[in-house]
């Protein structure tokens, strides 16, 4: 379906993608692996057409359909949440539009046996099939399945999308192109911003839908869950493994072990071979001998081990100055917008050389209280305020709008550094894995988990004794992750950090804020003791095991929704009944009509307008096959 031939992606002197080739048919789930600034999404911007190669071509279908969920985007404004979901049907006028064009050329054509031909009806087929897709139910219905999957509640559908954070604006882009329902999904880190079950909804509908897709993620689970293939992007190559991505760390390990084990092996005949031919090079009875091996050794197929990026990031924060004991206080909080308050009467206190996480439900105010740290957001009531001496580095979670997408990796630091540090820069970036022609590349050509790195190493231009961090691993590999968790480990001030990450957060803080049902609740002890309080395996079950339970004065309440439970269920078990009633008068009506066209085809007159009954049959025969498979679902 789609062909990458001999791509290669250069910046100036520096090449990312070296002569790369792959194939990806239409049912591939391939994962897209490798480190930050491999070149994965590029990858993906490619095939999205939203880049061009240097040389070598990506070769595709002219009526392929592409669905692209980029790591940044630009977010609607001025409508409700649902109405800019909806704006996904209007590739559906498109559609219609085409299928009138293609019908009125066939009436016009005669060459029925020409592969033109043939390709036009294929062409038609294909219309109609995706139209009928997207008519299985009304587009509001759908619309609003997708939005209350990927986490909005039904109140939330008529707010402004703008009243939403980015991490929500960017669930509201992946609905749309869910609802568009294209051949090809590209989808750039889609579960950074998304809880739980959001997660495992979002999990359930791609491992259903019939679609190409390429993926990027850090998420092992999500990656396993979902694809069937891996693609690893190292070092400007690719290795293409055709398994999950467990498995392909299992292959990966065994491939490398061999290629070690064979390269050995060969090196020790080799250098037998150049001992003999040493040794004996200049006996006159050896020389047959002799010119024979050394015509081998001319010959041999040298084995090469693939090379491997073992490049490590080495963050260490420099000394905090000391502060105040208290090193933020918020008495009595209450926090929001005008639109909604976000949490209320919220007591804060974080103490000098403390690490506090911000744990809880996305919107619940984890990074509306960071803001209000970092003196972006007043309070509407209460009183906020730092101690004494208090230096703040803050790293929000929105890097693609802080920095600046015309500065160079290098300009960006050289034009915030003052003093001293600024002979330091280069050290500093190559902390942060930029060396070499890296430092000239543009933000905007950065990957995501670039744009984190050099977000984070502002934060070495000076000695700050509060870092408040928001979300800060959510574009970096594994590795990065562990590196940066060790740094702050070790970093002498006190921490504030916004994370759904169990594994990051275990080990590193001593502290939670939990936000929940508008309130904020403190928490002393680890991540581990928190969880095993709560009786949960990962923080994300926060989203799941949100409302708490029912006390026992609730019970008649309790008792009172189970009933209207049982009685909503009897009413569905009527509205199931009469569906299939229904469906069976149609899948009989659809059937008649069939064998009465049928009967046409067979024996047609010059009244007959054979295109127009072709056309009738087939719009017939994808009803007839749409309600038998919903008949058939609905009768299991």
């Amino acid at each position: 379906m789609i062909s990458i031939e001999d791509v290669t992606v250069a910046y100036g002197g520096f090449v990312l993608l070296d002569k790369i080739n792959f194939h990806i048919s239409e049912t591939d789930k391939i994962g897209l692996v490798g480190k930050n600034g491999a070149g994965k999404s590029t990858i993906l911007k490619l095939i999205a057409d939203l880049q061009s190669p240097t040389s070598g071509r990506v070769d595709k279908p002219r009526d392929l359909t592409v669905g692209y969920l980029p790591q940044i985007m630009e977010h609607h404004r001025g409508r409700t949440v649902l109405d800019e979901a909806m704006t996904a049907f209007e590739s559906t006028a498109a559609i219609e539009e085409e299928i009138a064009r293609v019908t009125r050329e066939l009436e016009t054509r005669t060459d029925y046996e020409s592969d033109a031909y043939s390709a036009l009806i294929e062409h038609l087929t294909n219309l109609n099939d995706r139209l009928e897709m997207s008519h299985t139910e009304p587009p509001e219905v759908q619309a609003r399945r997708t939005l209350l999957g990927l986490g909005f509640l039904d109140d939330e559908l008529g707010r402004p999308t703008e009243t939403f954070s980015q991490g929500w604006n960017m669930r509201i882009e992946l609905a749309k192109i869910l609802l568009r329902q294209p051949d090809v999904l590209l989808l750039d880190e889609p579960t950074n911003h998304l809880d739980i079950e959001s997660i495992e909804w979002l999990e359930e509908y791609l491992k259903a839908r019939r679609c190409a897709l390429l993926l990027v993620s850090h998420d092992r689970r999500f990656l396993d869950t979902v694809t069937n293939r891996t693609v690893e992007v190292m070092l400007g190559h690719i290795h293409d493994y055709k398994v999950p991505y467990s498995q392909y760390l299992e292959l990966r390990a065994e491939r490398l072990q061999q290629q070690v084990a064979a390269y050995e092996n060969q090196q020790r005949m080799i250098q037998k071979t150049e001992e003999f031919i040493n040794t004996f090079r200049y006996k006159p009875t050896k020389s047959n001998q002799v010119q024979s091996r050394i015509k081998a050794l001319e010959k041999l197929d040298r084995i090469e081990i693939d090379e491997t990026d073992n490049a490590r990031l080495t963050v260490k924060f420099p000394p905090a100055p000391r502060s105040g004991d208290v090193v933020f206080k918020g008495s009595d909080l209450t926090v929001g917008y005008p639109q909604k308050v976000v949490f209320r009467h919220a007591e804060v206190e974080i103490k000098r050389g403390e690490k506090v996480a911000l744990i809880g439900r996305n919107g619940e105010g984890k990074t509306t209280l960071m803001r209000v740290i970092a003196g972006e957001l007043a309070p509407i009531s209460g009183e906020a305020r730092l101690g004494h001496n208090v230096q703040l580095g803050y790293y929000a979670q929105n890097q693609e709008d802080i920095l600046d997408k015309n500065e160079t990796v290098f300009s960006t630091l050289d034009r915030i550094a003052v003093g001293d540090i600024r002979s330091k820069l280069r050290d500093i970036l190559a902390q942060f894995l930029f060396r070499g022609e890296d430092i000239d590349k543009r933000v905007s050509v950065l990957s995501g988990g670039e744009r984190a790195r050099l977000g984070m190493a502002k934060l070495m231009l000076q000695s700050y004794n509060l870092l408040a961090l928001d979300e800060p691993t959510n574009h970096m590999d594994i590795k990065s992750k562990d590196i940066l968790k060790q740094a702050l480990k070790a970093y002498d001030g006190t921490l504030v950090v916004v994370s759904h990450d169990r594994d990051f957060l275990d080990g590193l803080v001593d502290k939670m804020y939990e936000f929940r049902d508008g309130q904020v609740r403190e928490h002393l002890g680890t991540v581990s003791e928190f969880l095993a309080k709560r009786k949960m395996e990962t923080l994300q079950e926060l989203e799941r095991k949100f409302a708490p339970p029912a006390p026992k004065k609730e019970a008649a309440a309790a008792k009172s929704a189970a009933f209207e439970e049982r009685r909503q269920e009897n009413r569905m078990d009527r509205k199931k009944k009469n569906r299939i009633s229904y469906l069976e008068c149609e899948i009989a009506k659809q059937e008649a009509r069939m064998k009465e066209i049928e009967a046409v085809l067979a024996a047609p007159t010059e009244k007959d307008d054979i295109m127009e009954l072709t056309r009738e049959y087939l719009e017939c025969k994808r009803d007839l096959d749409a309600k038998t498979e919903e008949w058939g679902s609905l009768i299991e």
